[in-house]
């Protein structure tokens, strides 16, 4: 019988959208609350989603890569979607904006292998995971490099995309090492 073994952590991060900076700043500040440290914020970057968004978030969207610096478990993925879906709804009842979606924050986590994004809708590549949250491995590192699936937004094959995923996979890295060698003490 195989022995189940415990996952190693991950690298929690939240990509933080919408047209407001106040809105943005504000989401990542609430994020704080649950991931204290931040590790990496990227710049804030025009989003593009072929007008998906357009209606509940309107228009001149941009987004900001969040990655955190506290290792945490993977399997907490569901929780914190739920958290950032009350996260956003109670932004929009508390702050006067045109949108009825002023705030979008799509959480997700990095392992040495994968980027993981959460989400709230089914498709053929994504698993349940509970309360109505489903799991997708957006980006994959294999043979030294991020690479994206026929799935993958377009906003995570750009190249900030990229570099993000790997300054959040080369800090698991320490962290990992770090825990090793205190486990061999």
């Amino acid at each position: 019988m195989a022995q189940r073994r415990n996952p190693l952590p991950v690298i929690p991060i939240v990509a933080v959208i919408s047209r407001h900076a106040v809105a943005r700043q504000w989401g990542i500040k609430q994020l704080c609350e649950r991931f204290p440290k931040i590790a990496f914020c990227s710049d804030p970057q025009p989003f593009e989603a072929s007008g998906y968004y357009s209606q509940a978030m309107g228009e001149n969207l941009e987004k900001q890569f969040v990655g955190f610096d506290q290792p945490a478990d993977p399997g907490e993925l569901a929780d914190w979607k739920v958290w950032t879906n009350s996260l956003e709804a109670h932004y929009a009842a508390g702050h006067e904006h045109p949108e009825t979606r002023p705030l979008n924050l799509d959480c997700g986590y990095i392992t040495e292998a994968k980027l993981v994004l959460a989400t709230t809708k089914d498709r053929d590549h994504r698993i349940y995971l509970t309360e109505g949250i489903y799991a997708e491995v957006t980006l994959s590192y294999t043979g030294r490099r991020w690479t994206h699936h026929r799935w993958s937004y377009p906003d995570y094959r750009t190249p900030l995309a990229i570099e993000f995923a790997e300054q959040c996979r080369l800090l698991l890295r320490q962290h990992i090492a770090q825990r090793r060698l205190a486990d061999e003490l």
